[in-house]
């Protein structure tokens, strides 16, 4: 896999908060073009991407703020359970701490922090924009 691709409306906001959980700003870059619109299907886009990389840099997230044309739907505060891509789940050390650095960009539980067998502290919270975001912690750690 190359990337998951995120949309929101701040790419500000979104960055500083995955840079919270741990991923760094790979660049930033305009999309737009004849041969954007011809890969996306949308005409003439232009939008404005921020490319984050994980701490190994084996893998990226792809922010991305289109200025045109407007966005269309809105599935930011959708539940677990709905159809098509919904959240991307991180692995973290300590998820205590990552949950109060991420309170302070706004995240708040979705339920609450729960053990998975001896696997795994799991929770969902709801991020920027009301992004939803998966946080595992193996227990291995502890």
């Amino acid at each position: 896999m190359d990337n998951v691709g995120i949309v929101v409306e701040s790419l500000d906001e979104a960055i500083s908060f995955f840079t919270e959980l741990g991923l760094k700003l790979e660049g930033r870059a305009m999309v737009e073009g004849e041969w954007a619109g011809r890969v996306t299907g949308l005409g003439d886009p232009s939008v404005e991407i921020a490319m984050m990389v994980s701490p190994d840099g084996h893998n990226r997230l792809e922010l991305s703020r289109f200025l045109k044309p407007s966005v269309v739907a809105d599935h930011r505060n959708a539940p677990v359970n709905t159809l098509g891509y919904l959240r991307a789940m991180f692995a973290v050390e300590d998820i205590d701490d990552v949950v109060d650095r991420l309170g302070k960009h706004g995240a708040k539980l979705v339920g609450e922090v729960v053990r998975y067998k001896d696997s795994y502290r799991l929770c969902y919270i709801r991020g920027p924009e009301g992004l939803l975001i998966g946080l595992a912690e193996p227990l291995s750690n502890r």
